[in-house]
């Protein structure tokens, strides 16, 4: 706590700094002696409510704002997933209102099948060869490549060559629940809205990096 006491005489002044205001003019403007701020600036004068309110209200921030608050721990610790002979690994925490993971594709000898689901898909290749069958387009994207795409084309994915295809894959939340669906969990309706499809005129973008 004292730590954070000591800071908030910095953290005013960098506020201040901020909005281009010298030392007088925001004194002035909160109704107190120069020499007051730059005590309590320089930590030489103990903060109190009576000092802080209309310093805080000419700056546009909260006492709370010039608290230092431990940031917390930016790790992502979730496991990954196995499935369908996939390799998915999160890369943003539970919750994160972007789901995005690092998925390896395995070579395979035939191409999965088409796949149609609610969602959307923006994908990176970071090493190997991709296959993207996306409705009527049999694309291959090498390193280095970008495609983004709906998902309710006809799709399917797969590494093309001998070597595994290793991907970063952003997807919104119907993208995300399907392809980290875990069997066992909720497979009905999973199935249900995972379907074979014929495959389908579409249009996918994508672009050399």
């Amino acid at each position: 706590m004292r730590e954070q006491l000591e800071q908030m005489g910095p953290r005013l002044r960098a506020v201040r700094h901020s909005k281009g205001w010298t030392l007088d003019e925001l004194a002035a403007r909160a109704g107190m002696s120069p020499s007051t701020l730059s005590r309590l600036e320089s930590g030489k004068r103990q903060a109190s409510l009576e000092l802080l309110l209309p310093l805080t209200r000419q700056l546009g921030i909260r006492i709370d704002d010039l608290v230092s608050v431990d940031a917390p721990d930016p790790r992502v610790r979730r496991p990954v997933i196995s499935r369908d002979g996939l390799v998915i690994a999160p890369l943003a925490p539970e919750g994160s209102p972007v789901h995005t993971y690092k998925i390896t594709y395995p070579p395979v000898p035939e191409l999965p099948a088409l796949r149609v689901h609610d969602g959307y898909e923006w994908l990176y290749v970071l090493s190997g060869r991709l296959r993207l069958r996306l409705g009527q387009q049999d694309l291959v994207l090498a390193r280095g490549e970008a495609a983004e795409f709906d998902t309710s084309t006809p799709h399917a994915m797969s590494a093309a060559g001998g070597k595994p295809a290793q991907v970063i894959s952003i997807f919104n939340d119907d993208g995300a629940r399907m392809h980290t669906h875990v069997a066992g969990e909720s497979s009905a309706s999973a199935s249900a809205e995972a379907t074979d499809a014929p495959a389908g005129a579409a249009q996918a973008s994508a672009t050399s990096r």
